[in-house]
């Protein structure tokens, strides 16, 4: 097999290691068998919005205004159309998709004035190994580095914010970027920030130096098991209330279905030695 068509190495990301806790055999179909499933006009609506964030903070200061947002929803979306034209498939009207868009930008600007700072970086990309051998992936919405040095991370939500017994995948995002960003740059973030837009609220974390430890030994315990089941392809189904969204009941045991041929651990930059 040539480099080309080699499949892409597999590493850990905070969606990857949420499925794989809720259910393996979910974690195998999406992460390693990368069977494509439809998006909903959640998922699209979210995209939307993160787009015209990201490209606000582009512009001078004094033009990061909510009539100026609003504006570039419907460009971004033809712009989103043209790169993809399957993400228009879920979206059943295109002028409530920009109407409930331009309330959650609302929310955006009701939480946050972005005419008092500058982001220090978006939609940074994550693809390295931790010193403990876990190969990690992703992508952090922004990073805001204060003029005295504190670092903050920030995560933008566009659904409902999770009753906080239920906000486990919440945090654990937070925290596993909070990691990656003190293991590539020697900094512990000082805070981090997830926006939910809609409902105009957050959820502030200030981690610490031990709990980030912690969590980067129970991240590799995660690890080794999703390696585990890698190497020997026994990704076992596991219900839950969440069965009903998923996209894969016709492949899964527990409905009646049956999983495609395990076509293998396609290894990680751990295992190259990267």
């Amino acid at each position: 097999m040539t480099p080309s068509t080699a499949p892409r190495p597999i590493a850990i990301s905070p969606s990857r290691a949420s499925d794989y806790k809720r259910c393996p055999l979910q974690y195998r179909l999406r992460a390693i068998d990368r069977i494509p499933e439809p998006k909903t006009e959640a998922q699209v609506k979210g995209t939307l919005v993160h787009a015209v964030l990201e490209e606000m903070f582009t512009w001078p200061r004094e033009e990061r205004t909510y009539p100026a947002a609003v504006k570039r929803l419907k460009p971004n979306w033809e712009q989103m159309r043209d790169d993809d034209p399957a993400c228009a498939d879920p979206v059943k009207d295109d002028y409530q998709l920009l109407v409930d868009s331009r309330t959650l930008l609302r929310g955006y600007f009701t939480m946050e004035n972005p005419l008092g700072f500058d982001a220090h970086a978006q939609e940074m990309p994550v693809d390295f190994t931790l010193p403990n051998g876990v190969p990690v992936r992703g992508f952090i919405d922004r990073v805001d580095v204060a003029p005295t040095g504190e670092v903050r991370v920030v995560d933008y939500k566009t659904g409902k914010k999770p009753l906080l017994r239920y906000s486990q995948d919440a945090q654990f995002q937070m925290r596993f970027y909070a990691l990656v960003y003190w293991r590539l740059f020697g900094v512990v973030p000082t805070q981090l920030k997830l926006m939910y837009l809609k409902v105009m609220d957050s959820l502030i974390l200030t981690p610490s130096e031990e709990e980030l430890e912690y969590f980067e030994r129970d991240l590799a315990e995660l690890w080794w098991k999703i390696e585990a089941d890698g190497k020997s392809g026994s990704f076992r189904p596991q219900q839950s209330k969440l069965c009903g969204w998923c996209a894969f009941q016709s492949m899964c045991p527990i409905f009646g279905g049956t999983p495609p041929e395990y076509p293998g651990w396609p290894g990680s930059r751990a295992d190259e030695g990267a």
